[in-house]
């Protein structure tokens, strides 16, 4: 499992640093996006199990998201991309390589697993819709498939999180589009 790793972390940094020199933007923009994608998924996934519950449990639900949010709040939204780019420039300028390669390694490969192992129950729901809509409502169905999405977006940003940017770049794409736009000519008196 670990050469399986290591070869979809390589994958994923040779990906990382296309995306990057094509967009201008890296591994940590990108890992910071889909992060905020798996937080609207999240509460996404937690309304509905809001709305199917009651008393008590939309109670503990209702607490346990506004702690979450105040936890987001102090964490991950209090730092910003730029501060987080620019400590991994600095950690590549002085020819480190990201401490998360190694250090996240158990649990990329758990979620990795985790990800193979629920895509089969998930693509026989998928496949078998139409029989199976006696035993399972369309709302455990959409749950069953937001739980999913979560675990593979958190597989995908723990490998994002892992790779180390390229120096900064202005990307092809910015550069092409600058190139459509004329260049402003200076007002005639």
């Amino acid at each position: 499992m670990v050469s399986i790793d290591s070869a979809l972390l390589n994958l994923t940094e040779a990906f990382c640093r296309r995306f990057q020199l094509l967009t201008g933007r890296t591994n940590v923009w990108l890992a910071f996006q889909l992060t905020n994608l798996s937080i609207v998924v999240y509460f996404v996934w937690t309304g509905i199990y809001f709305v199917s519950s009651r008393g008590i449990r939309r109670v503990t639900l209702a607490l346990f998201c506004g702690g979450l949010m105040y936890l987001l709040a102090q964490t991950v939204f209090k730092v910003s991309i730029e501060t987080h780019e620019t400590g991994a420039y600095r950690r590549v300028a002085s020819g480190y390589r990201n401490p998360r390669r190694v250090r996240d390694a158990p649990l990329r490969i758990a979620f990795l697993t985790l990800s193979v192992v629920m895509s089969f129950p998930v693509a026989f729901v998928y496949f078998n819709a139409e029989r199976l809509s006696a035993y399972i409502s369309g709302l455990a169905y959409v749950s069953a498939l937001l739980s999913y999405s979560l675990v593979v977006l958190t597989t995908v940003i723990l490998y994002l999180l892992a790779c180390d940017p390229l120096p900064p770049c202005a990307g092809r794409v910015t550069e092409w589009l600058r190139s459509l736009i004329p260049a402003r000519l200076p007002a005639s008196e």
